[in-house]
């Protein structure tokens, strides 16, 4: 299991904890340092000691914003391509009207079912792999349709293809939401981000020991504002789960529409 992979599991106060914890442990950890090399070098190095770790800072305020962006992108290509798959089934539902029976009644109940399934997504996230399944199930009973009437000497091909094309478009963004929603953060990234974080309250905490000025106040602030943003991104990087998801409402408001229409 990755870091991503383990940050999906462990609630979001808990990772919140261990933040706030791991920082103020690296600050006190840097004050230490500070500390004795002050009482045994007797120098002060506040002004070349203060712009390292002002640089320092500067990187990691670099790589958060950095793997913020990477997780706020994904999130909006989740809520595009849902609206996107829900103007998909609704389209194909139509088309569906304009094709032959029993083709007709049967592609809009499996289309009905489907929009259920995915309804369902929102509400039961840690079902996910099974609606997967469900609907790859239903790709396969729908698809014979187009076959069948692709094969069909009908009067007006071009209904037949502009059904097929909408069924093709609307399997296809179930793998793009698939796609998109098993990916997280790489774990290389995770590693540099903890690793610049745990360095650079080092150097805070150092600059604290190195100059007499520091106090649990400010720290407590560092390890708070910092600790936040990895909240955020650690609740970004998941899917379906935590303070932010995107919101369902589109699908589940097809989903009654579809069900009035095949009663």
């Amino acid at each position: 299991m990755d870091i991503g992979q383990l940050l999906e599991v462990v609630p979001l106060w808990g990772i919140y904890g261990c933040s706030v914890l791991l920082v103020l442990l690296s600050i006190q950890c840097g004050i230490w340092i500070g500390r004795y090399r002050r009482s045994r070098s007797g120098q002060d190095q506040d002004s070349p000691l203060g712009a390292a770790v002002g640089a320092t800072l500067g990187l990691l305020a670099f790589l958060l914003a950095f793997t913020f962006g990477m997780t706020a992108s994904r999130f909006d290509a989740r809520k595009q391509l849902l609206l996107d798959e829900v103007n998909a089934i609704e389209t194909t539902f139509l088309r569906a009207g304009l094709i032959p029976e029993p083709h007709r009644s049967q592609v809009r109940v499996l289309l009905a079912q489907y929009a259920d399934i995915r309804a369902n997504v929102g509400r039961h996230p840690e079902r996910i792999p099974q609606f997967i399944k469900e609907s790859e199930e239903l790709h396969g009973r729908l698809w014979p349709h187009a076959e069948a009437l692709a094969d069909a000497d009908l009067k007006n091909p071009d209904i037949v293809s502009l059904f097929v094309d909408s069924l093709n478009e609307m399997i296809d963004l179930h793998t793009e939401r698939v796609t998109v929603a098993f990916y997280r953060i790489p774990t290389a990234i995770w590693i540099a981000l903890w690793g610049v974080t745990i360095l650079s309250m080092v150097a805070v905490g150092y600059h604290f020991g190195e100059s007499g000025k520091g106090n649990w106040h400010l720290s407590l602030l560092l390890a708070l504002i910092f600790s936040a943003v990895i909240l955020l991104i650690a609740d970004l990087d998941r899917t379906g789960k935590g303070a932010i998801t995107v919101s369902q409402q589109p699908m589940i408001n097809l989903q009654e529409k579809l069900k009035e229409r095949v009663k």
